[in-house]
């Protein structure tokens, strides 16, 4: 996965071989907003231009930019992961909750 920051904000960019382009797609918005450039200079230029457009409309009107997470989202597991996670969890004196997170947080690089 190849991912682009600017400003705190991050972009998933692909290759587009129909239109010989990167393109970008910035994440975690309340909305969509992409960009496309030919090189890797010219797509963080656009994906500055995307993002600075994108933040203007939602000042001018009243929108949120960024998505809002609750903290809490349903996971289906097989019985027999959740049965191995519930006693890894039990043995480590620690929570379902507890042992995901670390879980999570160490798959993402936190």
């Amino acid at each position: 996965m190849n991912i682009m920051t600017v400003d705190a904000y991050s972009a998933r960019i692909e290759y587009d071989p129909d239109l010989d382009l990167f393109r970008g797609e910035i994440l975690g918005l309340n909305g969509s907003a992409d960009f496309y450039g030919k090189t890797p200079k010219e797509l963080r230029s656009e994906f500055r231009k995307s993002l600075r457009v994108f933040l203007e409309v939602c000042n001018e009107k009243g929108i949120e930019p960024r998505r809002n997470y609750s903290g809490k989202f349903n996971l289906r597991i097989t019985p027999e992961l959740h049965e191995r996670l519930a006693i890894a969890a039990q043995a480590e004196g620690k929570s379902i909750n507890t042992l995901a997170q670390e879980a999570l947080e160490k798959r993402i690089g936190i």
